[in-house]
């Protein structure tokens, strides 16, 4: 059937340029209504007897101005609802107080412009791609926390998962992925290099003591990347250092400082700050404390828990300004030793 859209192969205007008015001015009189589907690109270049790329780029501008939009399978339609709310689909693998501190900050920042819908994949790769692949065009934009093992194979499954959803619409936070090609938008903090770069940041102190003891518990997703930063940076810098997996009571030893690698408030910081107390060492003089992930409580916590921690207050903001701006790139927040009294 041929459609409605005419230009002249004698105007001086450039034929994406006509496109673009023309179809605004069929959406304008009501003749293409909200979610009419237009010409396919391949069908729309030969019935016009122009190139696929111009009515691919005039597609692309009228899709930047929200007017139309694609969806997969079935190609481009009219939406010209402008006022409504950004839908949003947010994956996170689990809810954490520092997750809430990134999603209040992206909520925040985006203001009554979002209607946002939340799902946890809880690291469940099966789980994560029913989700992603029972949502597809259910949104405008997909935020994605891709926190999984590091085995290649579940790597390359998660890479395979979100090469579904359209670069415009996909936003990575907390992690980037290797493997995943295109414009897609990202916030990610570098495990390996960022506890590196943090722990120089503290080397006035931490030469201070006699060594470094790493509380490395199971259940730490990225601790192999974290403890290869850490051992990087203490053989460069000649620090003194241990790795644990259990918490000894014979090596809880005055001088010395305690990395602990899993979230705020857990048990190893609880059975951590009881043998201090029997030994009756002093946290932040006798001995040091340092945790990973900030949250507000640990502004309280032993007077004051000193963390390294990327930061997630910027992290949601810088997110849903991408979605804002409709400019998607690929930034490393920011990761900060947040010095207090136990450090």
């Amino acid at each position: 059937m041929e459609s409605k859209i005419k230009v002249d192969s004698s105007s001086k205007t450039p034929v994406y340029k006509q496109l673009i008015a023309a179809i605004q001015n069929l959406i304008a009189s009501g003749e293409l209504a909200e979610g009419a589907f237009l010409p396919s690109m391949n069908g729309l270049s030969d019935e016009l007897q122009i190139s696929k790329e111009t009515v691919k780029k005039t597609y692309s501008i009228l899709r930047e101005k929200g007017l139309i939009d694609s969806s997969h399978g079935k190609g481009f339609y009219v939406k010209t609802n402008t006022a409504h709310k950004i839908k949003i689909l947010l994956i996170f693998d689990k809810l954490s107080t520092y997750k809430q501190v990134l999603y209040n900050s992206f909520v925040s920042a985006l203001g009554d412009l979002s209607e946002i819908t939340i799902l946890l994949h809880n690291q469940d790769i099966a789980l994560f791609q029913h989700f992603v692949e029972g949502n597809l065009d259910n949104y405008d934009y997909y935020i994605v926390a891709p926190h999984f093992p590091l085995q290649q194979t579940i790597q390359k499954k998660v890479v395979k998962i979100l090469s579904k959803i359209p670069n415009r619409k996909l936003l990575l936070v907390d992690r980037n992925i290797e493997g995943l090609n295109g414009k897609f938008g990202a916030v990610y903090q570098d495990f390996e290099k960022d506890i590196y770069n943090g722990l120089s940041s503290g080397i006035d102190i931490l030469s201070s003591f006699k060594k470094l003891n790493v509380i490395s518990m199971p259940g730490s997703l990225y601790a192999p990347l974290i403890k290869k930063g850490i051992e990087t940076f203490c053989i460069e810098n000649g620090v003194n250092y241990e790795i644990h997996h259990t918490i000894d009571r014979a090596k809880i030893k005055s001088g010395e400082v305690f990395l602990i690698l899993n979230s705020q408030l857990d048990l190893e910081l609880i059975e951590l700050a009881g043998i201090a107390k029997e030994k009756n060492y002093k946290i932040g003089t006798d001995i040091g404390v340092i945790s990973y992930n900030e949250s507000p409580i640990n502004e309280i916590i032993l007077n004051g828990l000193t963390v390294f921690s990327t930061n997630f207050k910027q992290m949601g903001h810088l997110a849903a300004q991408m979605i804002l701006d409709k400019n998607f790139k690929q930034i490393h927040c920011e990761f900060n030793l947040i010095r207090r009294s136990t450090f």
